[in-house]
């Protein structure tokens, strides 16, 4: 080695443990805002976060690529956090890059506060995720790292980007990482790094009272990149995400890091890896604040504040992440000049607007089962909509998602050109994936299966809801007709259950969800139409497995866009009948013989009642008046439809589950047949008039 180069090494060896003492300073000073965010508000989990803030201080310093005057910068790096609980580790993190002021610290878990006590999405803010439920937050990073590689594919590899995510021993331990992980692996997603907090605490136990898995040897089988290293020194953390991001894999990182650093008690004792700091202040668990602040470096008089060295640290970074972001948008925009209507298909992507489609262009085939004539819409939307992926959870020849499939290929390691993804069969890893593209941004998703299995699912359309993502939900064999299968896979009550997200509304007073179930193809391709214009929340697409005779056509069935309408209408009805699904049909079927009678008959389709009910008093009235004797059929729960009836009218449902039997048996058995609707109705206007 020459002198020169000698010299070299050392200069860089001497900067470098410069920078890790202020690194470990800035560690130390989000570890007491942390504590003392959570002492002030008497409430939360300091001991996680002050043993992570080596690792984000670290990324979000040396490796996370973002712009500190634009957090919604396409091109940034994402940061997915898993573990919401250590929310004072990202808003202590945040306040240091200026997303959150002091103030907003000293509220935390406060009233109007932005900075409630699990994350909720604000990517203004730098939060990419609303997390909480443990295992969704590193599920969505998957997502997102999908999104680009997607991107990437139809874009160039100059918008290339890294998604981070952090997650900890609690989202290891959720079942969804066994298929974010399967799955992340099997794409060969090395966009993806996964740092694991393994500080071995948990919320009442020690984790090796719990499990006693190899985690680095079943990521490893899953074809990850795995490093475990001391998760509180810096040099070597630094060295772990060097390796990772040069690593064609995605990465997990295993940080043994040591629950609630830096604590002591009054004695000046370690209080260092204790389960009490987990979930509580830490005076709370025994520990003493002002003497840990003390320990930490800080002033136990006035906590909450950034040192010096450490604000003037992070201004430097800061610069040197604007100048980064910078030169990426210059040659993003020397890219736009030379590729113009690229460009303009990229900014149309990440606009968040509907794709214009000509929906009445779309020829449905009548009397098919409404998973058929979304097959066809689907195909449609393959063609005509470049940034959309679909999935299906091992089901695509059943829920007839493969009528996207025949019109693209499958996304797959090394090549994401196609646009469907094979989940598998994980029905709420799916969904969560799902969440995370539509975070990320520029594409467009949908995911299937049979709407029995959406129970899997209700954590994560729960949480679109929460975070007003427009996932479509795409549920099949969506009654007991699903016959011979048997009542495990006959959805009864799981209508009720979607149609009461209708009745919520999120923190921006819209519907949190939309819930469509079609009367017969030409209102299926509407609810299609309602679901790609939906671009604020989800929507919950719910269709027939079996064949169902068509009620209208494409221009009538328009009147689904406002949640119910009539679909047959007479003057001065004597009964109404209402329904969504199959059931109209059944209607329309026992309406006849009830019109052979000299009644007077209404029919009304109601693929969405929380829609219907956001309408003009005067429509509602309209269409179901409260003076008119009205009857509903449903093929799941009678409360499906009682707030459609009113108070006076009558709903024909189940009490009971399905059994096993052809779908024609059980219509007799169960009473969904023209004649009992004449019986039925019949009895109920007896009522009436009695």
């Amino acid at each position: 080695m020459s002198a020169f180069d000698y010299i070299c090494e050392q200069f860089q060896h001497v900067t470098k443990l410069m920078n890790n003492e202020i690194l470990n300073r800035a560690a130390d000073n989000i570890r007491i805002l942390s504590a003392s965010m959570v002492e002030k508000a008497k409430s939360g989990h300091p001991g996680g976060a002050m043993g992570g803030a080596d690792f984000i201080n670290l990324l979000y310093t040396e490796f996370l690529n973002y712009d500190p005057k634009d957090p919604r910068w396409i091109n940034r790096d994402r940061f997915f956090m898993d573990p919401g609980h250590m929310s004072p580790m990202l808003y202590s993190q945040l306040h240091m890059l200026g997303h959150y002021s002091m103030e907003d610290l000293k509220n935390f878990r406060q009233w109007g506060s932005p900075t409630p006590g699990h994350p909720e999405v604000d990517l203004d803010r730098g939060v990419e995720n609303t997390s909480g439920p443990l295992g969704q937050g590193h599920a969505m990073a998957v997502g997102a790292a999908i999104a680009e590689r997607f991107l990437v594919a139809r874009f160039g590899e100059w918008m290339a980007h890294k998604t981070y995510a952090f997650i900890s021993d609690g989202g290891i331990q959720e079942e969804i990482s066994q298929g974010a992980g399967r799955i992340a692996g099997h794409l060969g997603l090395g966009n993806l790094i996964m740092f694991y907090d393994a500080n071995d605490i948990q919320l009442s136990t020690e984790v090796d009272e719990v499990t006693s898995e190899d985690v680095a040897k079943k990521y490893e089988a899953w074809n990850w990149h795995v490093v475990t290293v001391e998760g509180n020194n810096v040099e070597a953390l630094r060295e772990a995400l060097v390796a990772a991001n040069a690593d064609d894999r995605p990465s997990l990182i295993i940080g043994k890091t040591i629950m609630g650093k830096g604590a002591v008690t009054a004695e000046g004792e370690s209080f260092e890896r204790k389960v009490s700091t987990h979930g509580q202040p830490l005076t709370a668990a025994g520990a003493s604040l002002d003497k840990t602040i003390e320990n930490l470096g800080g002033d136990a008089a006035n906590p909450f504040v950034v040192f010096e060295d450490v604000a003037a640290f992070y201004a430097k970074v800061l610069e040197e992440k604007a100048d980064y972001a910078s030169e990426k948008k210059a040659a993003q925009a020397e890219w736009a000049k030379a590729h113009p209507e690229l460009a303009a298909k990229l900014e149309q992507f990440f606009s968040g607007e509907a794709t214009a489609i000509n929906w009445e262009s779309i020829e449905q085939k009548q009397g098919v089962a409404t998973r058929a004539a979304s097959a066809t819409v689907l195909g449609h939307l393959a063609e005509n909509v470049e940034n959309m992926i679909v999935s299906s959870a091992d089901l695509s020849n059943s829920d007839k998602t493969d009528g996207f499939l025949k019109k693209t290929t499958v996304l797959k390691k090394g090549d994401f050109s196609g646009a469907f993804l094979q989940a598998g069969v994980c029905e709420f890893t799916m969904a969560v994936i799902a969440n995370g593209i539509a975070l990320h941004g520029g594409v467009q998703v949908a995911v299937a299966t049979f709407f029995v299995f959406s129970d899997y699912m209700k954590p994560a359309f729960r949480l679109s809801a929460l975070m007003g993502l427009p996932v479509k939900y795409i549920w099949t064999h969506d009654a007991f007709r699903v016959g011979e299968d048997g009542p495990t896979h006959q959805p009864i009550e799981q209508e009720a259950q979607i149609r009461l997200m209708e009745k919520l509304k999120n923190h921006h007073g819209d519907m949190s969800l939309l819930a469509l179930r079609p009367a017969d193809a030409d209102e299926t391709t509407v609810a299609w139409k309602m679901a790609m214009e939906n671009t604020k929340t989800p929507t919950a697409l719910i269709f027939s497995r079996q064949n169902i005779k068509s009620q209208v056509s494409y221009t009538e069935a328009l009147g689904a866009e406002r949640g119910a309408y009539i679909v047959k209408d007479v003057e001065n009805p004597d009964v109404i009948l209402v329904a969504s699904g199959s059931e109209v049909a059944t209607l329309a079927d026992g309406a006849g013989k009830l019109e052979a009678d000299g009644l007077k008959v209404r029919i009304v389709s109601a693929p969405s009642e929380g829609l219907f009910r956001t309408q003009d008093k005067a429509y509602q009235q309209a269409v179901l008046p409260t003076n008119v004797p009205t009857f509903g059929m449903t093929a799941g729960l009678p409360v499906t439809l009682e707030g459609l009836v009113g108070p006076f009218g009558k709903v024909f449902g189940l009490d009971h589950f399905g059994y096993s039997a052809p779908a024609g048996v059980l219509d007799e058995k169960f009473g969904f047949t023209g004649e009992n609707v004449v019986k039925q109705v019949t009895e109920y206007l007896a009522e009436v008039k009695a």
